[in-house]
């Protein structure tokens, strides 16, 4: 049972250490929407959608002027658009179809993001999922809040590099299409391996079949908190480190319990999971980079960091689940490059290499996130770069992911700017070395050998 003096004790990590509850979402199943006839299904998208989550924002801000937590986000997660569309979708343009309605479901109940323009093909391809994931450049290009996800390999069923391989083509294809934008529909695709059904977290959130019809998850995070614990803490011992990371995780979650509860009860819906991922914002203070300095490193990106970087990911888990018995999502520490200063700052010193972002995400909570790179890569090498990071996903019974932006028109060194969480980014060198003879082998990576359990 929560009270309000737990809320009390939080008042300084809101105030002092941008403490936020980062996203209530909403997940929808929209399976009992299905219909083979294009114009009624979409009907039935809209109107379930609007429906269901029509008090989601009143919710949210009611809960923020209650207890003086700040929600910063609203968001919807529906089922996989490709397993509602197969029915009636017959083209990438009918799919596209399907986004414009999410589109303005999400701007009609007043939503920031709406996840789940999504496809599972960590096997194989369905004519239906191909063709949503064809329609994907476009459907980024044509909708505001929309975000889309595919995950294309996991642990049990290995990688499918027929998806690998034509979504390299994808992300160049969604930059071209938003090129005047610095290629910023890419910041609203990824690509998974092992993608959880129950991730808050944009863009990769979606509404799992294994759900239930409607769900409340919540986000929390709070780097600058867990940094200013650190702080009090200075050249003392691991396992005082250790013990003061549990505690914080400890405290920032039993806030996101809370909110997770009342949202719950005031809607008449379910909380499912909270996720408590370390997610940073441009603003100063709230870096997970700065944390791994707290820790002792110069810069992120200097030796250590792997182990420091685990250290804290671990910890995190530890005092999160001692929270809460429904912690899910991903959970654990996020390492996006644009929306963290400290990155940033490391990037632009030259301590923090793409290659040296992958030895991270063995340990993470996700993978190579908002990492902007030229924009006149060749499809094979972004598919190389997915591939890479599937494999450690695969391997290590992890979810990981890929959120690359090419930037149409820049080369290495130059910045491209997002704007507000989103943040800013250095266009970062890859490897000039290529792989098309790799990616074009066609076919399946299989499951390691340890995926058989049965």
């Amino acid at each position: 049972m929560i009270n309000i003096w737990e809320v009390k004790e939080t008042n300084k990590m809101i105030e002092q250490e941008n403490l936020d509850v980062r996203t209530i979402t909403l997940g929808i199943s929209l399976l009992d929407c299905i219909d083979s006839d294009l114009e009624q299904l979409n009907k039935n998208i809209y109107n379930k959608i609007t429906r269901v989550a029509a008090k989601l924002v009143e919710t949210g801000t009611e809960i923020e002027r209650d207890y003086c937590i700040p929600v910063v986000n609203k968001r919807i997660s529906v089922t996989p658009a490709a397993l509602i569309g197969q029915a009636a979708c017959r083209t990438p343009e009918d799919f596209v179809t399907i986004a414009k309605t999410l589109d303005r479901a999400a701007k009609t109940v007043g939503v920031n993001f709406i996840g789940g323009y999504s496809a599972l093909v960590s096997k194989g391809m369905t004519k239906g999922d191909e063709n949503l994931i064809r329609s994907i450049p476009k459907a980024l290009s044509v909708t505001e809040r929309v975000c889309s996800s595919v995950n294309v390999g996991s642990t049990k069923t290995g990688i499918d590099m027929d998806a690998v391989k034509l979504m390299g083509e994808i992300v160049l294809q969604t930059a071209e299409y938003t090129k005047e934008n610095d290629s910023l529909g890419c910041a609203k695709l990824v690509i998974f391996c092992n993608a959880p059904d129950d991730n808050p977290f944009m863009a990769g959130a979606f509404h799992g079949v294994t759900e239930a019809d409607a769900i409340i998850n919540v986000g929390v995070s709070g780097p600058g908190v867990v940094k200013k614990s650190l702080e009090q803490v200075r050249g003392e011992n691991f396992e005082v480190l250790c013990e003061t990371i549990k505690k914080t995780a400890f405290k920032i979650t039993r806030v996101g319990q809370l909110v997770a509860q009342e949202a719950s009860r005031r809607m008449g819906i379910p909380f499912g999971i909270i996720d408590l991922s370390l997610a940073p914002t441009p603003a100063v203070g709230d870096s997970v980079a700065e944390i791994l300095e707290e820790i002792g490193l110069e810069y992120a990106g200097a030796p250590g960091t792997t182990a420091a970087l685990a250290l804290l990911n671990d910890q995190v888990k530890k005092g999160g689940i001692m929270a809460s018995s429904y912690v899910g999502g991903l959970s654990g520490a996020f390492i996006p490059v644009s929306e963290d200063q400290g990155m940033i700052d490391a990037v632009e010193a030259g301590a923090l290499t793409l290659e040296k972002l992958e030895a991270m995400t063995c340990v993470c909570s996700v993978g190579l996130d908002m990492i902007a790179v030229p924009g006149d890569l060749p499809p094979s090498t972004i598919s190389g770069i997915i591939a890479d990071e599937m494999a450690i996903g695969m391997i290590n019974q992890k979810t990981t992911a890929v959120r690359l932006i090419p930037v149409i028109g820049k080369g290495i060194g130059e910045t491209v700017e997002f704007g507000g969480l989103l943040g800013h980014a250095p266009v970062m060198p890859v490897n000039k070395y290529g792989c098309e003879a790799f990616i074009s082998r066609g076919g399946r990576i299989p499951a390691p050998i340890h995926s058989f359990k049965n």
